[in-house]
């Protein structure tokens, strides 16, 4: 989501971060209740599902189908190259999967938890040398470019664990998302509290769900992820997904100078601030900006409440991309709001004093962080 002077933009006031630690700490949601506030998360993240539907699906056939291939033309197409889904790819009538690989290679890039740790391992590196050795058999071009460039292979292979561990996190995230709008659609949640919980409570469920991955090469199974490396669901991949991609993210081409004497993007990636939760809800619909293409995925698969809803307010159709920009990425301060309440050290009614400091501490973290976000969205 591009980033440009907040002033421009600026839609009402912005808690400080002792405010956000005491709603966290109370058990509060950040974005307040209301009932257009209920109708935009929930819809929205209806759609969202359905999108993370198709990504996940595509992320795990690129993975698992199209490892290691030095062309992959059909990447996008899920092993399905009928010509009507040809033509309707390359008139873009499709899932923008551009945008799902540029959230895995914000991942990569910023390479942090479990998941970033065992790729640096020994055992990780083992593993590559015994898919290489391998493939390298089978594909002369790759024989040729392996002792070129040592480290070209192994990367590609970290990129192929990153892709299938994000389609296994989507998996999950896109069943969740849609069972919230079946959950909200029979009465069981009606309202932003009870989308937190129901939200928290999944991430809770799936949790220790087993992160693995593994290939067939030339007929022989190879592991990349293997079970015995332990990788889970939530403390793995979730909490990795949501530093780069809530959090950090990556500055686009465009949106601020590259020129290092400029000096508008921090050479440290810790403080990146980038991420759907501090971007300026304007998806410009550029060729590359990432977010437009989210925000047309989601607009293909808009729940007609939602729809009818921001066909009332302001521009009606005219500014539909950024009403859904806005939309999701007060939907993303639920699913933050979720994560850190399944996550806090101790439980919140503990009433020793080394618990409650410890989230205390946990709270203040991330209220310092969030303070700087976007929570201007949140009245």
């Amino acid at each position: 989501m591009p980033i440009i002077s907040a002033e421009l933009v600026h839609a009402g006031g912005k808690p400080a971060a002792a405010e956000l630690e005491q709603q966290l700490l109370s058990g509060q949601t950040l974005l307040s209740e209301s009932a257009d506030h209920l109708i935009e998360v929930v819809d929205v993240l209806k759609s969202y599902g359905e999108v993370l539907d198709a990504y996940s699906i595509n992320l795990i056939f690129q993975a698992e189908q199209q490892f290691l291939l030095p062309f992959p033309l059909f990447k996008y197409l899920d092993g399905d190259k009928n010509p009507a889904k040809i033509w309707r790819h390359l008139i873009h009538d499709r899932i923008n999967f551009e945008y799902a690989e540029y959230c895995m290679k914000a991942m990569l890039w910023h390479g942090t938890g479990g998941l970033d740790a065992y790729l640096d391992s020994d055992a990780f590196a083992a593993n590559c040398a015994a898919i290489i050795r391998r493939k390298t058999r089978l594909d002369p071009l790759l024989a040729l470019l392996n002792p070129l460039f040592r480290g070209f292979l192994p990367e590609l292979i970290r990129t192929a664990a990153t892709t299938h561990a994000l389609g296994q996190f989507w998996r999950v995230m896109s069943d969740l998302f849609i069972d919230l709008a079946e959950a909200e659609a029979d009465g069981r949640v009606a309202s932003i509290d009870a989308v937190v919980e129901f939200i928290k409570d999944g991430l809770v469920a799936a949790a220790a769900n087993p992160i693995t991955y593994g290939v067939e090469v030339d007929g022989e199974h190879f592991w990349v992820l293997p079970p015995e490396a332990g990788l889970t669901f939530l403390v793995d991949v979730a909490v990795p997904y949501v530093e780069a991609v809530f959090l950090r993210g990556m500055p686009f081409l465009g949106t601020v100078s590259f020129n290092a004497q400029a000096q508008q993007i921090s050479p440290d990636q810790a403080q990146f601030a980038y991420g759907a939760l501090f971007a300026d809800p304007l998806p410009s619909m550029g060729a590359g900006i990432p977010p437009s293409l989210l925000m047309q995925d989601m607009f293909r698969h808009l729940p007609e409440r939602l729809h009818q809803w921001y066909r009332e307010r302001t521009r009606g159709e005219g500014d539909v991309r950024v009403k859904i920009c806005m939309s999701f990425q007060k939907s993303m301060f639920c699913v933050t709001n979720a994560a850190i309440r399944g996550t806090f050290p101790q439980p919140l009614n503990s009433s020793e004093p080394a618990a409650q400091a410890a989230n205390r501490a946990y709270a203040a973290a991330w209220a310092s962080r969030l303070a700087t976000a976007r929570t201007d969205c949140l009245d």
